[in-house]
């Protein structure tokens, strides 16, 4: 067994000690400090021996008293470890290493309600897993341990413009397109090129922090407007326009607006695209689940206009494949482009070469394709039945309407209710949902989104009755 560790003992020559006792006291020593807990493994006797530079037989002696008062055990072929039942130990606190007694860890929930994350257990895993095993051999090892540029490999480039191109309406060289770990870093890299201190930036209220967060820790002020029924609301943006000339940059989902799952109208992106030219701010559209709409034509980007001269395009690989995959991208300007990579060079040299190759391989072979379109079923399927017990068990007690796309509902309680404290109350029994302060700016807003993708039938039937039981 593997001690990657030395122990750091000192032996004093001249003292009056013996060695195997100094040996065994700083043993002692270092479990009584925390330094080695039970069941961890001492090196062997000839390895110390040869790190003390001692005879062998000194730290027998050593480990012989210690196995004989009980500090140590013996396992047959496998080693001497720090016994796990050990001499009782007044020096040190008890709560510095062992949890509370008193205190049990609170279950997990039942039914986790998310904010409209994918089902990974219909992820292409297994194809995923065999492209990863067949690139690894094909490419060499050698030739993938590398470091590659910071943009990225060109071909999976190529494929994410090919999709964006041809799906999205976009029109993008591969030189316009940056890869990164995921689309928050998309978002906090693009905030970093983009903003700076005394800059604003204009945000759907409610809307999704974890991109205000980037805006600020860039330096910018967070102006809100509201959402209704069409999206951003542009009456509100116009009076923040006239009022401020230090508005860099509006943040919008407006395929499925996070977290009210609105798809902003075309008058409304008509007319932010021209108040974008007017005043020159620049759009991030965050394009987070397009691949998922259950209409007969999904709608196209607000970056897919060819008007439109500032924009910011975010997106994601994570929702059509798994969570755990982290590959996002931006689209934008390639001046804008050359920007984002100089800073990725700074803080992350290279994404992951091998799993962006397995994934182009899945491309090519139309898996990614056949997979979204099994998913794509599945989660229309359970719309439609998280459609219908919403329906039986709520009905009367909150407004909402089918989404056309995405993986979430947005429900509005009748009447103003205290949805964190309902939060909690489910919670307690056996249900979680988001609370709304995730998503609200200042007070929390009089909302619930319910992500029902990655639940069962029985789940879903089973927290939608928890909700109308306590809501």
């Amino acid at each position: 067994m593997l001690r990657p560790w030395e122990l750091n003992i000192t032996i004093n020559h001249h003292s009056g000690k013996a060695v195997y006792m100094q040996i065994a006291d700083a043993i002692i020593a270092a479990v009584k400090s925390g330094k080695l807990r039970s069941g961890d493994a001492l090196p062997g006797s000839r390895q110390l021996a040869a790190q003390l530079q001692l005879n062998r037989n000194t730290i027998v002696e050593a480990l012989d008293v210690l196995l004989a008062e009980g500090w140590l055990e013996s396992r047959e072929r496998l080693g001497t470890f720090v016994a796990e039942d050990l001499p009782v130990i007044k020096a040190v606190k008890p709560e510095q290493h062992k949890p509370e007694k008193n205190k049990a860890a609170a279950p997990k929930p039942a039914v986790i309600f998310d904010d409209g994350q994918p089902d990974s257990r219909i992820a292409p895993i297994n194809e995923l897993a065999r492209a990863y095993r067949q690139i690894f051999h094909r490419k060499g090892r050698w030739q993938m341990m590398g470091y590659s540029n910071e943009t990225d490999d060109p071909a999976f480039r190529l494929a994410i413009v090919q999709m964006l191109n041809y799906r999205r309406g976009m029109r993008l060289n591969a030189d316009d397109v940056f890869i990164t770990r995921g689309s928050q870093m998309a978002m906090y890299l693009s905030a970093h090129c983009l903003l700076g201190k005394g800059d604003d930036v204009v945000i759907e209220h409610p809307g999704y922090k974890p991109a205000w967060q980037a805006f600020e820790q860039a330096g910018a002020r967070l102006l809100p407007v509201g959402v209704d029924k069409e999206g951003l609301i542009t009456e509100e943006l116009k009076k923040y326009l006239r009022r401020y000339r230090s508005i860099r940059a509006v943040y919008i989902t407006p395929h499925h607006q996070y977290p009210t799952t609105v798809t902003m109208s075309l008058q409304r992106r008509l007319e932010l695209i021209a108040l974008s030219n007017e005043y020159g701010f620049t759009i991030i559209e965050d394009d987070y689940d397009n691949e998922f709409h259950f209409g007969q034509r999904p709608v196209l980007p607000i970056c897919s206009y060819e008007n439109l001269e500032n924009y910011i395009y975010v997106g994601t690989m994570s929702k059509i494949v798994a969570p755990a995959l982290r590959i996002g991208y931006l689209a934008s300007s390639r001046g804008f482009i050359g920007k984002v990579g100089q800073l990725r060079r700074i803080i992350d040299v290279q994404g992951d070469n091998i799993m962006e190759q397995a994934i182009l391989q899945l491309v090519k072979e139309g898996e990614i394709k056949r997979h979204l379109k099994r998913a794509t079923a599945v989660y229309k399927a359970r719309r439609d039945l998280f459609d219908g017990l919403l329906r039986e068990h709520l009905s009367g007690k909150v407004n909402f309407s089918r989404p056309e796309g995405g993986l979430a509902f947005w429900l509005e309680p009748n009447g103003r209710t205290n949805l964190v404290k309902l939060a909690e109350t489910l919670q307690q029994h056996g249900i979680q949902v988001a609370h709304p302060e995730r998503y609200s700016y200042g007070e929390p807003v009089n909302g619930l989104r319910l992500g029902y993708a990655s639940l069962g039938e029985k789940q879903l039937e089973a927290g939608v009755k928890g909700i109308g039981r306590w809501l």
